[in-house]
């Protein structure tokens, strides 16, 4: 199980700031942002062999 960063939204804010810098904006005028969407990330065959029981709710099909 872990935390990581949502990567398709990463991608969409890397976009946003090569945007602003092609029309001209200065790179090391731009603010510094840090991640605002996370995925939790269940490896269920791990946690299988550890016998632990993941609810339902949490085991969903993959959102991709």
């Amino acid at each position: 199980m872990a935390y990581g960063v949502n990567f398709r939204d990463m991608y969409r804010r890397a976009a946003y700031f090569v945007d602003k810098i092609l029309k001209g904006a200065k790179p090391g005028d731009l603010p510094i942002e840090q991640p605002t969407k996370f995925e939790l990330v269940i490896n269920l065959r791990t946690a299988k062999a550890l016998g632990l029981t993941i609810p339902p709710r949490c085991s969903r099909a993959p959102t991709r």
